[in-house]
């Protein structure tokens, strides 16, 4: 994955042969990331599972492990907090992600391995691959795609799978 000549917050997914727009975060690609700097971490990342809504995105046959997104799924974003970039059950007392959206960005979640072991404080949270907005706005860290590209692509990804940024 590369940033688009020209625009550092849209991107080029290249799967094999073939290449795919996606979504970076309104920071462009960062070698330095920090929580909420809108940077795209620069490296590779190991997929590690995911997250998807039953009632709006069919997972389908895939080699990563995926969950239901239930009404009480969090992330937490607070560098402080001990379950900083980890899933949490919302209501939760620190700041975090609803991972069931109304703009339906995460019907289908990927979590990436960035900043998860080990975990350090202010290096970043919920850096996903998940779905686009219409016109692949920015994220705020993340790699996004349509979810026709993510239906195509979850078959053929495993916890093996790399995704790695370049620039």
């Amino acid at each position: 994955m590369r940033a688009k000549p020209g625009d550092r917050t849209k991107g080029l997914l290249q799967v094999g042969a073939t290449v795919f727009p996606c979504a970076l975060g309104r920071g462009g690609i960062t070698v330095n990331k920090r929580e909420g700097d809108g940077g795209t971490p620069l490296g590779p990342m190991r997929l590690l599972s995911g997250y998807f809504r039953r009632d709006h995105f069919a997972a389908g046959q895939t080699g990563l492990a995926m969950s239901a997104i239930a009404p009480d799924l969090g992330w937490c974003e607070v560098p402080d907090d001990r379950n900083y970039n980890r899933p949490v059950k919302i209501p939760y007392g620190a700041s975090h992600e609803r991972m069931k959206r109304d703009d339906r960005l995460y019907d289908a979640c990927i979590v990436l391995d960035w900043n998860i072991r080990p975990r350090r404080r202010g290096r970043g949270s919920a850096i996903f691959f998940h779905l686009a907005r219409p016109g692949f706005t920015p994220t705020q860290g993340c790699v996004a795609v349509t979810a026709q590209v993510m239906a195509r692509l979850l078959p053929h990804l495993s916890s093996r799978t790399i995704m790695k940024v370049v620039r």
